[in-house]
């Protein structure tokens, strides 16, 4: 009986194994069939030579100069050649042909700064036919570039899929050139979607735990129908298992602006923003802490024009709700210049609709945009810990406030809420929920009446020229 009971579990493991062995993927069709459209590319950087040390030690005339034994004898054997000339730098990527007639996604930081590129494809037999590639234009800010070759055939090609229906745990196949090593195919499963690394604005990677290696960047993250849900372009040095790619749909948005205009056009509202945290949904009476912060506004830029105003919390475009600053400024570059849009804000505890024209995002704008004689005594602020005084004259000048007006933070104690907040020294607080802040008093009444009320207390502070927020719960 032990023995039949034994027979009867081995035969159930096995027959469970076989069942789950059913169930994965092959995927040796897709590598077949999808690898032809897979490329290899190689970069060559010329780096110039440093300039010629010899000036800074040739001082005074010749039999005066402490060197000029030493190099009159260095260019006496070894003339020009001991001069150092340019060098080339060459690096490997991979990428992949969207179209029969020759266009490639790459990265862009695969082609960035090259003086020539060349694309590798698999020809009949698996041998490589080679070809030199043109830029046709690249997008920095999502790490993207489209090339173009000229071929004298019908190329096979790879389609985009819909990054946006791919769910976690989905199975999916990677084809690149990590380390040199052509064609090399992995496989994995979508390990997270929507990841935020630093990258850039636009950070909306999918994570995968395919395995993605240096010389990865460009290819393809296929799904199980072959097409192209992500480019790989990213991994964590310390880490494996963890890779990221571009999702399919924001690729294929700027893939065409670069097809069509060889740069990439987008929206721009003209403010700084941060996200609503808790203390701050709290201090602005919002139920959940969800939107964009809006901590300043650029004069004449399409938010100034529509109404919009520092302290607002931008909840919803076009209907669509905002979980946070980066939902907004992704959903904000989707769109392109000139686009009429409807904005709903969160203003003094009340819903505001607005409506504006997009204007044309740029680097200048963005810059611009990021959230970053005797005085009297400055009286102690001791629920914050931390003392501050009204702007001088001059001071707002130096600083840049248009008008004299707001509290600078002379000292904050170490440990205080201010200080665990973010305040410090040379802060300039303009407002304290909402209020306008002229005198020591006024903060102090804040803090007394509705800052009390609520249990936090958020300030408008400008500092470097930018106005950013900062709250802190009254404990």
């Amino acid at each position: 009986m032990k023995y039949a009971i034994r027979s009867l579990v081995f035969l159930l493991m096995f027959v469970a194994s076989a069942s789950l062995a059913a169930q994965l993927p092959d995927f040796t069709d897709l590598a077949e069939t999808s690898g032809r459209a897979v490329v290899n590319i190689s970069t060559v950087k010329i780096v110039k030579s440093q300039p010629n040390m010899q000036p800074f030690f040739r001082q005074g005339p010749r039999g005066q100069q402490p060197f000029g034994d030493f190099f009159d004898q260095f260019e006496r054997f070894f003339g020009e050649q001991g001069r150092r000339a340019p060098r080339e730098q060459r690096s490997l990527g991979s990428g992949f042909v969207i179209s029969p007639d020759g266009y490639i996604v790459t990265n862009n930081h695969v082609v960035d700064g090259a003086d020539s590129i060349k694309v590798n494809l698999r020809a009949d037999g698996n041998g490589e036919v080679s070809y030199d590639a043109e830029v046709i234009g690249t997008d920095k800010e999502t790490d993207l570039a489209l090339l173009k070759i000229k071929a004298d055939v019908s190329l096979p090609y790879l389609a985009f899929g819909d990054s946006d229906a791919l769910k976690v745990g989905q199975w999916v196949m990677a084809i690149g050139n990590p380390f040199g090593l052509d064609h090399t195919v992995t496989a994995g499963i979508v390990s997270a979607k929507g990841r935020a690394i630093g990258a850039g604005p636009y950070d909306n990677f999918i994570q995968t735990d395919a395995s993605i290696n240096p010389g990865n960047s460009g290819g393809p993250l296929l799904n199980l129908e072959g097409q192209v849900i992500g480019i790989n372009t990213a991994i964590i040095a310390s880490g494996q298992g963890i890779g990221f790619a571009i999702p399919s749909r924001l690729a294929r948005q700027v893939i065409d602006q670069l097809k069509e205009y060889k740069t990439v056009k987008r929206g721009w509202l003209g403010v700084s923003i941060q996200d609503v945290d808790a203390n701050s949904a709290k201090a602005l009476d919002l139920k959940e802490a969800k939107g964009a912060l809006v901590s300043s506004v650029t004069p004449g830029d399409p938010a100034d024009k529509a109404g919009i105003k520092a302290g607002d919390v931008i909840t919803a475009l076009d209907g669509v709700s905002i979980d946070d600053a980066s939902d907004l400024t992704r959903k904000i570059g989707d769109l392109l210049p000139g686009q009429k849009v409807q904005v709903n804000v969160w203003r003094n505890g009340k819903n505001v609709k607005l409506s504006l024209v997009l204007g044309e995002r740029n680097a200048d704008k963005v810059a611009q945009a990021q959230p970053g004689g005797g005085a009297p005594e400055a009286p102690s602020e001791g629920a914050l810990g931390l003392s501050v005084r009204p702007v001088t004259e001059d001071e707002a000048k130096a600083l840049e406030l248009g008008k004299t007006t707001g509290l600078l933070v002379v000292e904050v104690e170490d440990g205080s809420p201010a200080a665990q907040n973010g305040i410090a020294p040379g802060d300039v607080i303009l407002e304290a929920n909402g209020k306008a802040l002229n005198a020591a008093k006024d903060l102090q009444d804040v803090i007394t009446g509705d800052a009390k009320e609520k249990g936090v207390v958020m300030l408008l502070v400008k500092r470097q020229g930018r106005n950013v927020f900062r709250t802190i719960p009254l404990s």
